[in-house]
């Protein structure tokens, strides 16, 4: 008896030992959240490779783990209503749909009454937006392979400051409505230094109308981050960048009233919540 038990034990330590470091760590994963902006955290089971999953847009979902567990990080979208949604699941069992739950959420609502100009574009800003517009959707659609470092998903915050206005904010504007706040703002002075909150892959660098320099990595799977409103960038598209690797500042560029970053974070082609990244 004494025997089989210090070789139960001995299995036991293997296995434990041979998981990845996320697995033992839930730390290192996104929090789960199902509602509009939050991230569903779906249990893959085993398989001998890794899933596919896909939204029902067919949008590929983020997977990660080892043969022993799966897991799907799967962003929802701010407009995405209450009740049963599903991703669709191909494994070594076949493919079958998973259902999650996504409950209500109510943002805060601010309505502001401001100048009329800076509501409605003049016609050539109206033609740069569109245009920008168009190309910043090329970016956010992009899907990279994960690699060894899509493991650990723990972030830490960009750049040091107050968080001044939080995700999902509801604006309003002399009665119109906008879109919601799709990122997280951190106040903090112009040159302030940011840091990559996870190793990625620099794929755009660019000069925009509403966003102002911007920068946006890509972690793979679908995990990409976006920063705003730069002074200046340490980076051009292509470059690798460890986490903790500083490569832009913050400024106040683009459509704002002060210095701050715009920080997004975007799964599955929609952005989510920052904050459930943060430790």
């Amino acid at each position: 008896m004494q025997r089989r038990h210090c070789l139960s034990a001995m299995l036991q330590l293997s296995v434990c030992s041979a998981l990845p470091v996320w697995a033992a760590d839930s730390e290192v994963l996104p929090m789960d959240s199902r509602v509009p902006g939050g991230i569903a955290r779906l249990s893959l089971g085993p398989s001998s490779s890794r899933p596919k999953v896909a939204t029902s847009e067919g949008i590929p979902v983020l997977v990660i783990g080892d043969m022993i567990e799966w897991t799907a990080l799967v962003g929802i979208p701010l407009s995405a209503k209450p009740g049963i949604h599903a991703v669709t699941v191909h494994n070594d069992d076949g493919t079958q749909s998973l259902d999650y739950k996504v409950s209500d959420k109510q943002y805060t609502e601010q309505r502001l009454k401001v100048s009329p100009k800076t509501v409605d574009l003049a016609p050539q800003d109206l033609a740069r937006h569109e245009r920008e517009r168009a190309h910043q959707q090329t970016i956010m659609a992009l899907y990279s392979t994960p690699t060894s470092e899509t493991t650990v998903l723990g972030m830490q915050q960009p750049c040091p400051g107050r968080r001044s206005s939080s995700f999902g904010l509801r604006r309003v504007f002399n009665g119109q409505s906008r879109n919601p706040h799709s990122g997280m703002d951190i106040a903090a002075a112009t040159g302030t230094v940011i840091k990559a909150p996870l190793h990625g892959k620099v794929v755009d660098v660019g000069d925009y109308f509403f966003n102002g320099g911007t920068v946006w990595l890509d972690h793979g799977g679908g995990l990409l981050t976006m920063y705003c409103h730069l002074s200046s960038t340490q980076c051009k598209v292509g470059d690798l960048l460890q986490a903790g690797q500083a490569f832009c500042k913050v400024g106040a560029t683009g459509r704002v009233t002060g210095p701050h970053l715009h920080w997004g974070v975007m799964l599955n082609r929609t952005m989510v919540d920052p904050a459930l990244f943060l430790g």
